[in-house]
């Protein structure tokens, strides 16, 4: 159900990094690493289950926003996820 606005106390823009603001261009990222960075958090930081679930609920949508400008490769395993990076091709 929708809430006012006037219900919180602050709002913010919806200002999201680009991936090459956010993403080393040499390096390939899961998107669990990409969602704790989205927070600032390291990409390695441990997290509670239930907060990984919600950053994902960031990192998922932008992913998809962002993807003319990422690239993808496959898990290199079968119990790992796939990669994204920046894309530098021209």
């Amino acid at each position: 159900m929708p809430v006012s606005k006037s219900e919180f106390e602050t709002l913010y823009p919806a200002d999201f990094y680009t991936p090459p603001e956010l993403l080393d261009e040499d390096e390939m990222y899961t998107v669990y690493e990409i969602a704790r960075l989205l927070q600032e958090l390291d990409p390695d930081a441990e997290l509670e289950p239930q907060t990984e679930d919600i950053l994902l609920d960031w990192a998922i949508p932008w992913i998809m926003v962002h993807a003319d400008d990422l690239v993808v490769a496959e898990p290199r395993d079968d119990d790992e996820p796939g990669y994204y990076g920046v894309n530098t091709a021209e």
